[in-house]
């Protein structure tokens, strides 16, 4: 089975790591990842934390993760999607009743439970609020 995910993973954590790992329990992982004029876009001028080539390098190094491909638009996503052809789509259960870019693509989607309050913004914020830099 050919799954996806996608995603920014600026800064991976136990919730990344959890859905990637189940993720992999239904086939063969292949990760979006938003480059980082997309991530600028859609978090603010202060992300992406790290830059796409040590987030991909990130994925890639994970045993749950087959291969990693970049997206710069909703179009170039899609673009993804239809030349992949995934069996299934795995996403948090925060896109529960949103808009799944792609979803005609897709065969199956499948929701993974997010972790409450463990979010890669959730973290920056701590880090700045809580250590001296």
């Amino acid at each position: 089975m050919k799954v996806w995910v996608n995603g920014t993973f600026d800064v991976l954590h136990i919730g990344h790591l959890r859905l990637l790992k189940y993720a992999s329990t239904l086939g063969t992982v292949r990760a979006g990842l938003d480059e980082d004029s997309r991530v600028r876009e859609l978090k603010g001028v202060n992300r992406p934390f790290n830059c796409f080539a040590v987030r991909k390098e990130f994925l890639e190094s994970l045993r749950f993760v087959e291969e990693v491909v970049g997206f710069d638009s909703e179009d170039s996503l899609i673009d993804q999607l239809k030349n992949y052809r995934p069996d299934i789509m795995v996403i948090g259960s925060d896109y529960i009743n949103k808009k799944i870019i792609g979803a005609q693509y897709i065969n199956k989607v499948v929701y993974f439970e997010t972790l409450n309050n463990i979010s890669t913004t959730s973290i920056l914020e701590y880090e700045k609020n809580n250590c001296n830099r």
